[in-house]
């Protein structure tokens, strides 16, 4: 398993059916294009390839704020259905680490649905801590 950054539209395109099992609310063409808008404001997408097929994608920030300092923040994180259980999300997991040593970061941030109790899981056993609720105003007409 090897993990890349994504570098061209290419990458895009090869990534997005399994950021599109994240992301449902999306089709391809969307997607690709809300991507690039959020590449402008220093978004990033890893992905972990084994024999040139893509099992799992992290969308994810590096910034500073000052609740957590300088810290990558992961938007999105999905491994394919049918690759989970198969290390893949580990070896993300341990990319984004060493990334956010190499870039200054001294933690690493994400949100989880409150249902996606496997994930919650897998993020308890890669080191990951509870640390607050997170609230949201999500209709604000």
């Amino acid at each position: 398993m090897e993990v890349r950054l994504v570098s061209s539209d290419e990458d895009l395109k090869k990534i997005s059916p399994v950021m599109l099992q994240l992301r449902t609310g999306f089709d391809q063409e969307n997607l690709i294009k809300q991507i690039k808008e959020q590449q402008q404001g220093n978004y990033h997408i890893a992905y972990v390839e084994s024999d040139d097929i893509v099992l799992c994608v992290a969308g994810f920030v590096i910034s500073c704020k000052l609740a957590w300092g300088k810290h990558i923040y992961v938007d999105d994180l999905v491994t394919t259905e049918h690759n989970r259980s198969s290390g893949a999300g580990k070896c993300m997991i341990d990319w984004l680490k060493q990334h956010a040593l190499e870039n200054g970061c001294s933690q690493i941030q994400l949100d989880s649905g409150v249902n996606r109790f496997a994930a919650h899981r897998f993020y308890l056993r890669e080191g990951f801590n509870i640390t607050s609720h997170h609230f949201a105003l999500t209709d604000l007409s």
